[in-house]
């Protein structure tokens, strides 16, 4: 197999553009209003009320809401990757099938099982985020279940702040995984224009980290979150930053 150069640049545009907005989004949550700093807020502020009523038996329903949707997304990575691997063996017959559509730049079958090797690893990628992120999900359900007790005396306010942000913080990194391999989904969209041309996958990968951006900084959702908070989007104040980081 002998990849083209046009071949070689793309592919490594984007592996650089997935690597860079991930470093992006992990490091500008700690200076700019965003999705993942508004939920990490109301992460806080759900599980501070927890621990000052009396039944969890709500809380207990939405958390396994949240886990559902997850395994929902970890078992159809299964199936997509089964669906991918089916393909490898059958790479004569997509090359016959991508030849006959318009503006598709020349291949092989050795290119395409390159190129479903690759879409192949991302949804491995994003399997092992989701799987991660539903075991840390269950971390947070045994947290629910060691809640202090409303009428217990053997906390006081601070353990209960204590516990309360720590618990959160497990809730929170358990919805980074998630959002990470949400965000190979996404990747694997613009994966999938290089079957086509090389120019296309340069495109694709364009619009899905300018989907992302807004979604996370830009969106009308991120705005009534932040509503909430009497927050609107942009860089917040240095020391906010400082004990965000803490």
């Amino acid at each position: 197999m002998s990849l083209t150069t046009l071949d070689i640049v793309t592919l490594a545009f984007f592996v650089s553009v997935w690597v860079f907005y991930t470093q992006f989004a992990r490091i500008s949550a700690r200076t700019t209003y965003s999705l993942s700093y508004i939920l990490r807020q109301l992460r806080i502020d759900w599980m501070t009320t927890l621990t000052r009523k009396e039944h969890q038996i709500a809380d207990a329903a939405l958390l396994g809401n949240v886990e559902r949707v997850v395994t929902f997304f970890a078992s159809s990575t299964v199936l997509v990757l089964a669906g991918v691997l089916t393909l490898l063996a059958s790479a004569d017959k997509v090359v016959v099938v991508l030849q006959s559509l318009p503006f598709t730049a020349a291949t092989s079958p050795d290119k395409v099982q390159f190129k479903l090797a690759g879409l192949a690893l991302i949804f491995v990628f994003a399997f092992f985020k989701f799987t991660w992120a539903i075991r840390q999900f269950g971390f947070v359900s045994v947290l629910v279940g060691a809640a202090p007790q409303y009428r217990s005396t053997d906390f006081t306010d601070e353990q209960r702040d204590v516990f309360a942000h720590q618990a959160a913080k497990v809730f929170d990194q358990a919805g980074h995984e998630y959002n990470n391999g949400l965000r190979a989904y996404y990747f694997a969209l613009a994966f999938l224009c290089w079957f086509l041309h090389p120019l296309l996958f340069v495109a694709a990968t364009i619009v899905v980290v300018s989907v992302l951006y807004r979604r996370e900084y830009r969106s009308r959702v991120l705005r009534s979150l932040l509503a909430v908070k009497g927050l609107e989007p942009g860089r917040f104040k240095q020391q906010e930053s400082k004990s965000e980081a803490e």
